[in-house]
């Protein structure tokens, strides 16, 4: 029995000090090394190209026309970008440890092995990527929110069922006066003119149930509710002139899917001379035509409310007959 247990420990001990050993935990260190390198340049090279632009923007809208915009779209460029260099990451070591550690014959595997480097590694890499995202989306989410004291262009945004109504406003508040309005019907698509370079205060409010005002390429959507409640926000200026359709984002009833509008960004001189047509008393078709725009809408055009003659029991069809 003594000479059976000397013989164990010896091997043991030949096992433990055989060179293969320190030669593969090398290898080891370096095969992590290099999964490293390779993520970081693959940032690198990914975070030098459009990316956005190749994969169509990993689902965010593009062509955004205001500075808030874009930061948005970076930041949700770079968290995607990111995800995908954590994805790939953990799905190599995935499947480097199915083929380095696949079942060979019959003998079980130490049961009690533990990696420090590997511990540490998947404790505080999850730390660091939540603090760096949670960093940069506060310091885009403060800028996104940020109010003036003095904008150069205040918006009243009324909603109601199921269409919209501007104001133009000579200051910011309730006790603010609107000197021209734009009203949308049925029949006429509401245009809600702003000049670029400027920036531009929106202040909403709903006559009825919760709205919500969407326009893709201006911001995120801001929901728009009854009561004393009083949504607001500012962009800091529109980069780019053009026309962009405009929605309600929020389920509002039957007609919901029909509450546009389009947003028509000008230079600020054809903004101003827009705005001196309304206040004196022209429509809001006669104040674009007067600055060389398009009378209606461009980008989207009026609801049919589908009450035709025939629409609800028609007279010439008889009780009790299905179609």
């Amino acid at each position: 029995m003594v000479a059976r247990s000397s013989e164990v420990r010896s091997s043991a001990v030949r096992h433990s000090a055989s060179p293969g050993a320190g030669g593969r935990r090398r290898r080891g260190a370096g095969r992590l090394a290099g999964l490293g390198l390779g993520g970081a340049a693959l940032l690198v090279l990914l975070t030098g190209c459009d990316v956005g632009g190749a994969v169509g923007g990993f689902g965010w809208p593009q062509g955004g026309i205001t500075p808030q915009s874009h930061r948005m779209y970076d930041l949700w460029i770079a968290s995607c970008i990111a995800a995908l260099a954590v994805g790939v990451f953990v799905w190599g070591l995935i499947f480097w440890c199915v083929i380095r550690y696949r079942k060979r014959g019959n003998e079980l595997p130490v049961q009690t092995r533990y990696n420090m480097p590997m511990e540490f590694l998947y404790t505080i890499a999850p730390i660091l990527v939540v603090s760096v995202l949670f960093y940069y989306t506060a310091v885009v989410q403060t800028g996104v929110d940020k109010l003036t004291k003095n904008p150069d262009v205040t918006v009243e945004v009324v909603a109601f069922k199921w269409n919209w109504q501007f104001n133009y406003r000579d200051g910011q508040g309730r006790d603010a006066n609107t000197v021209a309005s734009v009203l949308g019907t049925s029949d006429v698509i509401p245009v809600l003119v702003l000049p670029t370079g400027r920036s531009i205060r929106f202040e909403e409010q709903s006559r009825d149930v919760v709205h919500s005002f969407w326009v893709p390429e201006l911001l995120f959507k801001r929901d728009v509710f009854p009561g004393s409640i009083r949504n607001v926000f500012e962009v800091s200026s529109l980069d780019q002139e053009g026309w962009y359709v405009g929605r309600c984002a929020e389920l509002c009833g039957s007609y919901h899917a029909f509450m546009n509008f389009e947003l028509r960004v000008v230079s600020p001189q054809k903004y101003d001379q827009f705005l001196a047509e309304k206040k004196a008393g022209k429509s809001t078709q006669e104040a674009l035509k007067a600055i060389g725009e398009p009378e209606f809408a461009q980008t989207t055009k009026p609801f049919d409310t589908r009450r035709a003659k025939n629409n609800f029991n028609p007279s010439d069809a008889s009780a009790g007959v299905g179609s």
